[in-house]
């Protein structure tokens, strides 16, 4: 089995800004990206999308799954994490205290009144497990599906995982044989 996890495209927000589960566009043409992510999968030899799109509703996600023109499934399930009052504040606005204790405590923490990292894993991990069993999946979503899925897979902790580049329309591709995952390819 495959699992190909796509990040969206880069976003019309300003740098440095926190936008989670913030709607935001993306900053280029949709069909070009689309047209470039389609040559990029081919050239890697990634398997073909056979079965129609994973998604977050998310427009930065979703409409890069409608230009596919692949049929696409959403599922809030693939959002990104929810950062409650810190959505749409720049990084260096948000009192530094809160983000220490939310460092300090990465999993549980909530000092922004969202979900903490472990309840959004378990959110994405249910997803996971209610749709991927036998077959190949291709997904479209965020940095944080991206790298929650991949460490769970893996067997690798998740802060070790958070810590792993992972631009802008990167392509992760997992395989599963017999019973492990192996990593195809990170932020290709």
């Amino acid at each position: 089995m495959d699992l190909v996890l796509i990040r969206h495209p880069r976003v019309a927000i300003d740098a440095g800004v926190c936008y989670g589960q913030t709607d935001v566009p993306l900053l280029g043409d949709v069909a070009d990206a689309a047209r470039a992510l389609t040559a990029r999968m081919q050239s890697l030899h990634v398997p073909p999308c056979a079965d129609g799109w994973y998604t977050s509703p998310l427009q930065r996600c979703a409409s890069l799954a409608r230009a596919l023109d692949a049929g696409m499934r959403l599922d809030r399930r693939l959002a990104e994490i929810d950062f409650g009052a810190w959505e749409g504040r720049a990084w260096d606005d948000i009192e530094r205290a809160q983000i220490d204790a939310w460092a300090a405590d990465l999993d549980h923490a909530r000092a922004h009144g969202g979900e903490s990292l472990a309840q959004f894993a378990d959110r994405v991990l249910a997803w996971f497990g209610e749709t991927c069993g036998e077959r190949n999946a291709h997904v479209i979503a965020h940095a944080g599906v991206v790298r929650v899925l991949s460490a769970h897979l893996l067997k690798i902790d998740r802060a070790q995982v958070l810590q792993w580049p992972l631009d802008f329309g990167a392509i992760v591709w997992l395989r599963r044989v017999r019973d492990a995952w192996q990593l195809m390819r990170w932020n290709a």
